[in-house]
């Protein structure tokens, strides 16, 4: 048994990128509140103590961002980087403009990208589901919510990952990460312009327009939201979907039974969130004095809340290491937690349902066409750069 100082996490290490469930599990038992001398972090593992923080924003807030390496300008003006009553104000007129359609008119819409995705994908031995399917159904479907103009979903997805990214050389972000952010940000910002002038049945319009008791969100902060919604919509649905799409190679027997009852596609949603959840860790800040399993964190250090290793806590999930659709999964962190629940939780399951339906009706059986896969460098997040696979 090594002791907790031997203990040793490092976000910035591809190692971890590649596989940080047996780091995780460590630090679960033997340092559940990790102190990072080096990056100046606390890191909580345990569910217990994940789900709680992420509840009790008045002792972890989210006020100096939600991301571990924070994005200029962003914090403060989007829903992951506020806290009540703030928080509140702006998820209300948010979910006023998010709710106001139900998901389900995006239904022909995600079934026609996915037949003109699966048609070229058939035609062809191997392919990157990426690039030739995740990506290019959540582009298509997250412009059209947004009402934006049509773009190459190759180079968007370049910039948003370079957005979400960090620099492992630098341990943060480069210049060419905050660029991509700021481009999004100027891209966007031209949109609700154009959205004051002419308005249009679309979700930038209607965060222009929602309002509460007279209150409306201001131009940076529909902007700011409406870059969170892109990324998030973009990315991390595209990356969730992938990691559901590699659960389901790596265990075919869960894979055969959703090809012969596809209403099983539901189950596999949840356990894939609680099992490989593409987003891993968050950033919070403490904003009074916590003593957690001996340890003192104090007013002012940074949290870093870790979704991924709570939601293999054997304490709240036994045999957490093992894929198994029929799991009740019930309280996993996938989506998050507490007032920072993900407000697109239901668009996201909506889209992954369809979509994966459909790429197993015509492609039920397909192998892995890689020894090993790269991983997106990102201290928050988790997912393939790539995931080839071959028709088998």
């Amino acid at each position: 048994m090594h002791s907790p100082a031997d203990v040793l996490f490092d976000l910035y290490s591809p190692a971890i990128d590649a596989d940080p469930f047996p780091h995780y599990a460590r630090l679960r038992e033997e340092a559940p509140a990790y102190w990072s001398e080096r990056d100046k972090h606390w890191i909580l593992t345990r569910y217990a103590d994940v789900s709680e923080a992420a509840q009790d924003w008045e002792t972890f807030s989210s006020t100096q961002g939600n991301l571990i390496d924070e994005i200029p300008g962003r914090a403060g003006a989007t829903l992951g980087s506020t806290d009540p009553p703030r928080h509140d104000r702006l998820r209300a007129l948010a979910q006023a403009a998010f709710l106001k359609r139900n998901v389900e008119y995006l239904l022909e819409p995600i079934e026609e990208v996915a037949d003109r995705a699966l048609d070229r994908i058939l035609a062809t031995h191997t392919f990157d589901f990426v690039t030739a399917y995740s990506s290019e159904i959540t582009v298509a479907i997250l412009l059209k919510m947004m009402g934006l103009p049509a773009q190459d979903p190759v180079e968007i997805r370049r910039k948003v990952v370079l957005a979400i990214s960090t620099d492992k050389s630098v341990r943060g972000r480069n210049a060419e990460q905050i660029e991509a952010f700021r481009w999004l940000a100027r891209f966007l910002d031209e949109e609700v312009s154009k959205r004051r002038k002419a308005p249009s049945d679309d979700l930038i319009t209607r965060l222009a327009e929602a309002e509460i008791d007279g209150e409306r969100l201001m131009d940076r902060e529909i902007v700011m939201t409406s870059a969170t919604f892109v990324m998030a919509g973009i990315e991390s649905l595209s990356s969730f979907m992938t990691m559901l799409a590699l659960n389901l190679h790596d265990h075919p027997d869960a894979r055969r039974r959703i090809v012969a009852d596809p209403g099983l596609m539901g189950q596999a949603i949840d356990e894939s969130l609680r099992f490989n959840t593409s987003a891993q860790r968050f950033k919070r800040v403490a904003g009074r004095d916590k003593v957690l399993h001996g340890k003192t964190i104090r007013a002012g250090d940074t949290v870093i809340l870790a979704y991924g290793a709570a939601n293999r806590d054997p304490r709240k999930f036994p045999n957490p290491d093992v894929y198994d659709i029929d799991r009740k999964s019930v309280g996993h962190l996938g989506f998050g937690g507490g007032k920072h629940f993900c407000m697109g939780s239901q668009m996201a399951r909506f889209v992954t349902d369809v979509s994966m339906r459909r790429f197993l009706a015509r492609v039920p059986q397909f192998r892995l066409a890689a020894t090993k896969l790269d991983w997106i460098s990102s201290s928050n997040f988790r997912s393939p750069v790539a995931l080839p696979f071959e028709l088998v």
